[in-house]
């Protein structure tokens, strides 16, 4: 198989690899989704296309071992967090501090600082996984492996505005050929669950470490999930 070949491989199994697509250039996502395949398929996890990772994609079965998605454990104890608000005027909420370090970032003791991404890391990090160690909420954009269709727990990014770089992280809940709900931080100020244009939506996103997700039916509408809510 050459790396064209490769890339239509892992794109028929669900792997994001881009707007390039199979363009036959081993670029670092193409590695990402090898290398997430071959652990999915019990494989030396290195990204390289070797005689056994060829034949596992030659393979007529593209079920490796995919996860079917119950409720991920970073979504589970984002859940938990719903309803959490900022601090009022110039008091500062300790929970909302204490994400910014958990994602790695302690110096930042004030939650005006945008947080989604914050929120998203430390998320990630109590459950186990490692984050994009960045506050910009478009890192998550190269984080872990691409995903094609949104699933529940996946990590979602959108352009906020007309911006080149701004833009919000959040956790996907439910979807419809409209709208992507999400349940993420520093939501209108709070952790909360909202209604997201799916043109603004940039990339699905799921950790490199856990098998990838199967194919699985999200809610299409959500009670009480708002539209337009504040992400700055």
């Amino acid at each position: 198989m050459d790396i064209a070949e490769i890339q239509r491989a892992l794109l028929a199994r669900g792997y994001d690899l881009g707007k390039a697509g199979a363009d036959g250039d081993a670029g670092p996502k193409t590695i990402a989704a090898l290398t997430a395949f071959q652990r999915s398929a019990g494989l030396v996890a290195d990204g390289i296309a070797g005689p056994k990772t060829i034949a596992a994609l030659s393979t007529a079965d593209v079920s490796e071992r995919k996860a079917l998605v119950d409720r991920p454990g970073w979504l589970v104890l984002a859940e938990g967090q719903l309803g959490l608000k900022e601090g009022q005027a110039a008091a500062n909420n300790p929970k909302v501090v204490q994400f910014f370090a958990d994602a790695g970032f302690p110096g930042i003791k004030t939650d005006s600082t945008a947080w989604c991404a914050a929120f998203a890391n430390a998320m990630l990090k109590r459950a186990g996984h490692d984050g994009s160690h960045s506050l910009a909420a478009r890192s998550f954009e190269n984080w872990g492996v691409g995903l094609k269709e949104p699933v529940l727990g996946a990590v979602c990014t959108k352009r906020r505005g007309n911006s080149a770089w701004q833009g919000h992280v959040f956790f996907v809940v439910g979807a419809n050929k409209d709208q992507v709900f999400g349940l993420g931080g520093n939501q209108s100020d709070a952790v909360t669950v909202a209604a997201f244009k799916r043109s603004e939506v940039t990339a699905f996103r799921w950790p490199a470490d856990v098998p990838l997700p199967a194919a699985s039916k999200l809610p299409t509408s959500i009670a009480g999930a708002k539209a337009g809510v504040s992400e700055a």
